[in-house]
């Protein structure tokens, strides 16, 4: 059976796509990530995923850059739990309508391989919007893979980010690594 495998970055596509070709899955690669901001931070993702997926021989499909039309959606979205779904739905879907375009049966996702997402919320996601395209979702735990992940991913000298990818984790990034807010005082006039 071929699968579409949804790839947030290069460092993350490494074990998902070899555990699922020991299983005997037929991998293609999708990359498709509206929410990484700004565009320089979006071409050194692209760029380690060209990189990755040559390294793998993954095949991989680029899809276009939607910045505007992802922040419309998520900018009215206040609650953080909230708008981390949503980010992952919009993903999600456009995997699976690409995964129909492409007469591919079944779609998955390295998201389910980061400590740092929701991989139940992910997982029943992608059931439901499998199930609405006809199509399969592949629940695997891919966090096993994830730091043999990193560590060839380093020897592949692949770029490797330090935040999800969006704007609002962009700023509780810098927010971690600083401890601190910048005080209001200095906000204003």
């Amino acid at each position: 059976m071929k699968v579409l495998l949804h790839i947030c970055c290069g460092p993350c596509a490494i074990y998902p796509a070899s555990l699922l070709r020991e299983e005997g899955f037929e991998v293609e690669g999708f990359f498709y990530n509206p929410n990484i901001h700004p565009y320089s931070e979006y071409l050194r993702r692209y760029e380690a995923v060209l990189a990755a997926s040559e390294r793998l021989n993954l095949s991989t499909i680029y899809h276009r850059y939607d910045f505007e039309r992802f922040l419309k959606l998520v900018s009215c979205v206040e609650d953080r739990t909230r708008r981390h779904s949503l980010c992952w739905r919009i993903r999600l879907e456009e995997t699976a309508k690409a995964a129909g375009d492409h007469g591919i049966g079944a779609f998955t996702t390295t998201l389910l391989s980061s400590p740092y997402q929701d991989i139940g919320e992910i997982a029943r996601l992608g059931q439901e919007i499998a199930q609405g395209h006809g199509l399969e979702f592949i629940v695997r735990n891919f966090r096993k893979g994830f730091a043999e992940s990193h560590k060839l991913s380093r020897e592949w000298e692949l770029y490797h980010q330090n935040y999800c990818g969006c704007i609002y984790s962009e700023k509780e990034s810098v927010e971690q690594r600083n401890k601190k807010r910048p005080p209001d005082a200095r906000l204003r006039a």
